[in-house]
């Protein structure tokens, strides 16, 4: 039989091979971590300049109705827009008029189009003579958009404390990186990091938070992974995304 020598000069091979298997295995997940990190700067590079390819309905609409309703119905459609005074016939409160009407009852108030169920007649007047017909202004994905924000000024119980033009900007900058471009919460990093962003277009997620809530989470930071984002946003940019989360809901 043989016997096996034992020697300090094995004991160095062992040694140097068990070096070069700690670094490469050190050097196998750096590189796996550096990949990933590429990964989402590539995506990032990509989407950075990317605009959803079709905006929440409740934001389209609001646009909308500031161009075209604001003026009589007011900023939070109450019927007390500039020209109101003017007007003979008081425009409609419509905080309190859509809640008893359906979306195909208000596309025929909009658009004067179809027989109106609940007085009968053709026309859209069944708010006002006065409101003109927009049947031939909006396309259908608009006068969606526009029933949307309607639906939001009627039943949202929080205020749009900031400009939501600007916090979409912010929205896209920002938070889509986790929350996702059209805010249900499926980011780039979802995957990467196995982690579960709010659904922002979900009103049972976002309805319970007050405005004062949603802005401290996103200046101070919510859990291990909602960073803090103090001294990188404004408090009034904090109130444009928080505006736009609402219409998101919508």
């Amino acid at each position: 039989m043989y016997r096996f020598i034992y020697s300090d000069n094995f004991q160095n091979y062992l040694n140097f091979i068990g070096i070069v298997f700690v670094k490469t295995y050190i050097y196998n997940n750096a590189m796996n971590i550096i990949n990933r990190i590429i990964t989402i700067s590539l995506l990032l590079s990509v989407v950075s300049f990317k605009v959803f390819a079709s905006p929440p309905p409740a934001y389209e609409g609001r646009g909308l109705y500031t161009s075209y309703c604001q003026l009589c119905h007011g900023v939070g459609g109450k019927g007390d827009g500039p020209l109101a005074k003017a007007m003979k016939t008081k425009p409609a409160d419509l905080t309190t008029t859509v809640r008893s009407r359906s979306d195909t009852i208000l596309l025929k108030i909009i658009t004067g189009s179809g027989r109106q169920t609940i007085t009968g007649r053709d026309r859209h007047n069944v708010v006002s003579d006065a409101m003109p017909e927009w049947k031939d202004i909006f396309s259908d994905s608009q006068l969606r958009a526009l029933i949307a924000y309607l639906r939001f000024l009627g039943n949202s119980k929080h205020s749009l404390m900031g400009d939501p033009n600007v916090g979409a900007e912010l929205y896209q900058k920002y938070c889509r990186v986790c929350h996702g471009s059209e805010g249900d919460g499926d980011g780039v990093m979802t995957k990467l990091m196995g982690i579960m962003p709010m659904d922002h277009t979900n009103p049972n997620a976002t309805n319970p938070l007050s405005n004062t809530e949603l802005v401290n989470n996103i200046l101070n930071g919510k859990g291990r992974f909602m960073p803090a984002w103090e001294g990188v946003l404004t408090k009034s940019d904090v109130e444009a995304l928080v505006s736009y989360i609402r219409l998101l809901s919508h």
